[in-house]
């Protein structure tokens, strides 16, 4: 079996100690870490098979980070309603995410997940929820995507039938009903969820949110997902205006909605959760939901700070997300870890969100609230070889003493290395498992074509 050793750099292993070496080493064989440690890799010659050694001087190696909420799609409107709030933002793209197909969406998904890659990400999920009734397989063609580049991947089959005609926000034409939903997630499941240990692809459950779904869809989802034995998703408690709206329309908070209708419990975890008092944050802990942290877009459309260092105090699960790329135009995940502690710190002091913790979230964070915690999210022996190198000794990182600093607060730092399941999807700061000049050409052309469309 070939081994690769990667040797010389700093390492942040985000193990159970937290242990860093100042100049270490990794060794992967196979689709595995078989050591991790300090000083210099073991001598291999003895072993048998192809050994591939890096000089990974100047380097910093992390677990491959985790995005825990996307919406590959939105790729193709990056841009638009750029001043809106969230409802608005909304209300403007509908019309147009309609026009989408699959064509369309596999370019748009290619595009979002290989720019994922360059930012550090090894796992990302995605939650789609908009199915045009002549778009074909949209699902499906960001399946395809996300195996041409090769990240791990976890999408959701999400879902909208609350149309503006029964008082939720999205257009009649771009919602299912609720025997369309339920058939097309059971099919997905049966189709594409792989459970066995690792895997590169697992599905969940997602509804949109609370005033684009009905209690109905909410509560047959939650049963539908459990029967099947995988993980749930869905936005809540963005914005002050779904507070608002669940306070109008059924007399709780969007947290004791949730609650009502089975989507709190350890296989829950909930996009934004912004708007949380004292008393949600409480349940969301005593329940095991976890939360999905998208600093970036909840500033982009102005929809408030996630209390993350109650969450965290409290003992609730945060991974961090990009959000979509038309609520969050850079959608690096790299950026979003240094957004979180900007953020955390300028809502609620400057001890509210250490540099180290800050990465934690957007790695074992992650693998806990997916439950792959013991497979990804940190630098370990056993694990699988889901790596991150990231080159330090650059202009602007050359003189930050400390490397976990210099990766979190300094300059966007190149990607030396990104190995996924032990195989190369990053070199030397370029993709080398699809063209990306090919890629961002077809997402151009994808999105000139869905504006066309619409």
């Amino acid at each position: 079996m070939s081994a690769l050793v990667v040797e010389g750099c700093a390492i942040a292993t985000i193990d159970g100690q937290r242990t860093e070496h100042a100049v270490g080493h990794i060794v992967v064989t196979g689709n595995r870490i078989s050591a991790v440690g300090p000083g210099a890799g073991p001598d291999m010659a003895g072993d048998g098979g192809e050994v591939r050694r890096i000089d990974a001087s100047g380097c910093l190696a992390t677990p491959g980070l985790i995005n825990t909420h996307h919406h590959l799609y939105q790729w193709a409107t990056q841009g638009f309603a750029a001043d809106s709030t969230l409802f608005e933002w909304l209300t403007a793209l509908y019309p147009v995410w309609a026009a989408m197909d699959a064509g369309i969406v596999g370019a748009a998904a290619t595009a979002g997940l290989g720019w994922l890659a360059r930012s550090g990400c090894t796992t990302t999920t995605d939650h789609h929820y908009v199915f045009p009734r002549r778009g074909g397989d949209v699902l499906g063609a960001t399946i395809d995507a996300a195996g041409e580049v090769g990240l791990r991947f976890h999408p959701t089959r999400g879902s909208m039938d609350l149309g503006q005609s029964s008082g939720g926000l999205p257009p009649d034409d771009v919602v299912e009903s609720l025997d369309e939903v339920l058939a097309a997630t059971q099919a997905a499941i049966e189709k594409y969820h792989d459970p066995s240990p690792g895997s590169m692809l697992r599905l969940g459950v997602a509804p949109c949110s609370p005033f684009s779904v009905t209690g109905e869809l909410l509560a047959e989802t939650a049963r539908l997902a459990r029967a099947a034995g995988v993980l749930m998703h869905t936005h809540l408690a963005e914005t002050a205006d779904e507070a608002s709206f669940c306070d109008e329309r059924f007399g709780c908070t969007p947290v004791e909605y949730a609650e009502s209708l089975g989507w709190l419990g350890e296989d829950v975890w909930l996009a934004h959760a912004v708007h949380l008092d004292d008393k949600a944050i409480t349940r969301l802990a005593a329940t095991g939901t976890s939360v999905a942290h998208c600093p970036s877009s909840n500033g982009r459309l102005g929809s408030g700070a996630c209390r993350t260092r109650a969450l965290l105090d409290a003992g609730v699960g945060v991974g961090l997300g990009v959000d979509g790329a038309a609520s969050s135009e850079a959608t690096s995940l790299l950026g979003e870890v240094r957004q979180a502690v900007l953020t955390a710190r300028a809502a609620s002091g400057p001890r509210a969100m250490p540099v180290r913790q800050a990465l934690e979230l957007a790695t074992i964070g992650g693998a806990r609230l997916l439950g792959r915690a013991d497979e990804i999210g940190s630098l370990e022996a056993g694990k699988l070889a889901d790596i991150a190198l990231w080159r330090l000794d650059t202009l602007p990182h050359a003189a930050i003493a400390d490397p976990v600093v210099a990766l979190v607060l300094g300059a966007p730092a190149p990607l030396e290395l990104l190995l996924v399941n032990g195989r190369p999807v990053v070199e030397h700061d370029e993709l080398v498992t699809v063209d990306q000049q090919q890629v961002a050409r077809a997402a151009r052309r994808a999105s000139e074509a869905l504006a066309e469309k619409a």
